[in-house]
């Protein structure tokens, strides 16, 4: 009897990485204006359109961390909030960018998707 081996999946090409990866770089430097950039152009690419569509969830979601944080400085914790998140955006977006790097669809794990 001869088994069915499953087909490994594609490689996505240099530039999905590529541009997956700047992504998720933009996002850290610029916010939200690179990942809705790419995916409003690269509707074509399934790995670059995944990616953008969760870092543009994630920088939302950032977002909403700095407004609670700014508004939780009156009672002095907010300083606390910002620079956590700060601290997670930082981590996120770096690992974003290396499993981007390596072609692999990254989740986060905190993360409010609004964008689906």
């Amino acid at each position: 009897m001869s088994e069915v081996q499953p087909v490994p999946p594609s490689q996505p090409s240099n530039d999905s990485t590529t541009f997956a990866v700047l992504t998720w770089i933009g996002t850290l430097i610029f916010g939200f204006i690179p990942p809705l950039i790419v995916f409003l152009v690269k509707k074509d690419d399934a790995l670059v359109q995944d990616q953008a569509k969760e870092a543009l969830n994630w920088s939302i979601t950032a977002i909403i961390g700095y407004v609670a944080g700014s508004i939780l400085s009156i009672i002095l914790i907010g300083f606390l909030v910002i620079i956590a998140v700060g601290i997670v955006h930082l981590v996120f977006c770096i690992l974003g960018a290396v499993k981007s790097s390596k072609g692999e669809y990254y989740r986060l794990p905190f993360n409010i998707r609004l964008i689906k």
